[in-house]
């Protein structure tokens, strides 16, 4: 919160603007995929959000994705997000932030080419299959710094491709997939990290098919029942959680600023945060943590209470919620 100045647009202050380079790089990209995300989920009607790696490394398979070369830098480095909105169309957002100015910023979202690069390039390392393309985005958020030019979000589509059609069962893996990601980011989120690791954990027959002629096979499936058994524990132990917001079960931190921000011309000292997963899903969850096969084909109830990713904000308080299964608040005090 001191990065911020209390200025109306978004800019730095002084103390942060001139942290190190590294420093810096770590700032810009948090904010780089944090403004965008926030912007595109409510303007795209996003209702699943996926991290790129985890679906290279998880999903691609089941859709008949591929990947041209996995790589952590240059043009084949795997998109930031790949989100889904809710009319079933999916979409790959690579994230783009600085704050060397509207030159740097250029750069980094890119050129179309020959050859293509920058973010242009990098959104393009996913190829996918007939029917699931719809807008493939590269952001770029220039940060606002002192005495400088205002902060700058552009959003570029370079390259639309035409859409085409899917059959069902490859959208039924999609949406299956997604929603394991985006419950998986929300339980960690409130506090449970090892029933997290078994929702984002594949219990399918493609999953296992590769792995039934290793000798390790037996020693996985032992592994995977044990796991389904902390998973239950963790979530069944209420002693460490809270109970906000009627009915959301998570965690609450407390924090004292080293020094106090200006907040909507108020001094601020503490801030308490809040996440938690709706009470009954989690009741749910426990008698069935990792579920096998699609979400789809089972009884869960609680899958349809995902849905969009909304912000609010007020005096103080600000909160985002993802459908009715997941809420997460901040509370600003001034003492």
């Amino acid at each position: 919160m001191s990065a911020i100045t209390p200025d109306p647009d978004l800019r730095l202050t002084n103390s942060f603007s001139e942290l190190d380079a590294h420093q810096k790089t770590i700032l810009s990209d948090d904010f780089g995929m944090g403004a965008p995300l926030l912007w595109l989920s409510e303007r795209f009607d996003l209702d699943r959000i996926v991290d790129g790696q985890y679906f290279v490394e998880h999903l691609a398979p089941r859709l008949g994705a591929t990947q041209q070369r996995t790589a952590k830098r240059g043009p084949n480095k795997t998109p930031d997000f790949v989100a889904r909105d809710t009319t079933g169309v999916w979409h790959v957002i690579e994230c783009k932030g600085t704050q060397s100015g509207s030159g740097y910023s250029a750069r980094q979202l890119g050129d179309v080419g020959p050859p293509p690069s920058g973010g242009i390039a990098q959104k393009r390392s996913i190829i996918f299959p007939h029917g699931h393309t719809g807008q493939r985005l590269v952001s770029g958020l220039q940060i606002g710094v002192p005495n400088g030019a205002p902060s700058r979000l552009t959003i570029i589509d370079p390259a639309p491709e035409d859409p085409f059609r899917i059959n069902d069962s490859d959208m039924a893996l999609a949406d299956d997939a997604a929603t394991r990601c985006v419950v998986s980011k929300v339980l960690r989120q409130s506090g449970f990290e090892t029933a997290a690791e078994t929702m984002a954990s594949p219990h399918d027959d493609v999953f296992f098919k590769a792995r039934r002629a290793s000798k390790d096979f037996s020693g996985e499936i032992y592994e995977t029942k044990l796991r389904d058994e902390r998973a239950r524990e963790e979530l069944g132990r209420r002693e460490r959680t809270v109970q906000f917001a009627e009915n959301y079960v998570g965690r609450e931190r407390h924090f004292m600023l080293p020094r106090p921000v200006v907040v909507d011309e108020k001094q601020v000292h503490r801030v308490v945060l809040r996440q938690g997963i709706q009470k009954d899903a989690v009741d749910e969850m426990q008698s069935n943590p990792s579920i096998e096969g699609l979400l789809s084909e089972s009884d869960i109830s609680w899958a349809s209470g995902l849905g969009r990713s909304m912000s609010k904000s007020g005096k103080g308080f600000a909160s985002m919620t993802i459908g009715d299964i997941f809420r997460s608040e901040i509370i600003m005090e001034s003492s």
